[in-house]
């Protein structure tokens, strides 16, 4: 029987697609990162909005990383990542690290200035916030990597930036994505 105010499932509902499936998380909108791996000039990059906080007791984030992604064996290999959080106005950055204008590998970190904190993973120095994290755990699931990081240290907004420990950065919005498109908030 249905609950009450529930009506009751009706099986001529298509099977969910991975078309459908893509379709249907285009609204679900997301901050834009930059997940970098390596050291010196062997580094690489993607940008992701599959990124989010799992604990705050021990700090720890978690990223989700298609297998096929070029920074992919980089991530794996040097056990260590930054999450790069990034501004609404650095969108050629994120641009940059999809591959969208054919850059590849160390090309993509062109344009911007790179540092190192903790664990030695490219830290974009005016990212709005950077995350150093060392990896904790990898989960393979499907097409996919699920990256544990343990977070080594921050920088920028709640790290050493804005007012610190309260995440502010005062007139500076996060780049997001949705419906296949950048964009930034606005007020509700």
């Amino acid at each position: 029987l249905a609950a009450a105010g529930l009506e009751p499932w009706e099986e001529r509902h298509p099977p969910v697609t991975n078309d459908g499936f893509r379709g249907a998380m285009r609204h679900l909108a997301g901050a834009v990162s930059i997940v970098t791996a390596g050291l010196g000039t062997e580094r690489n990059g993607l940008t992701a909005t599959s990124v989010v906080s799992l604990s705050a007791d021990p700090p720890t984030v978690l990223v989700c990383v298609n297998r096929s992604a070029s920074a992919w064996p980089l991530l794996v290999r040097h056990a260590h990542f930054g999450i790069n959080v990034l501004a609404a106005s650095q969108q050629p950055v994120a641009d940059r690290f999809a591959g969208r204008n054919g850059e590849k590998g160390e090309a993509r970190f062109a344009g911007a200035r790179w540092i190192q904190l903790a664990s030695g993973a490219p830290i974009l120095a005016d990212a709005l916030v950077a995350f150093d994290c060392e990896l904790e755990e990898r989960i393979q699931r499907h097409s996919h990597d699920i990256l544990i990081g343990r977070v080594q240290a921050l920088h920028g907004a709640g790290g050493t930036g804005g007012a610190p420990g309260t995440g502010d950065a005062p007139g500076i919005d996060p780049l997001l994505y949705w419906r296949g498109a950048y964009g930034a908030i606005r007020p509700a």
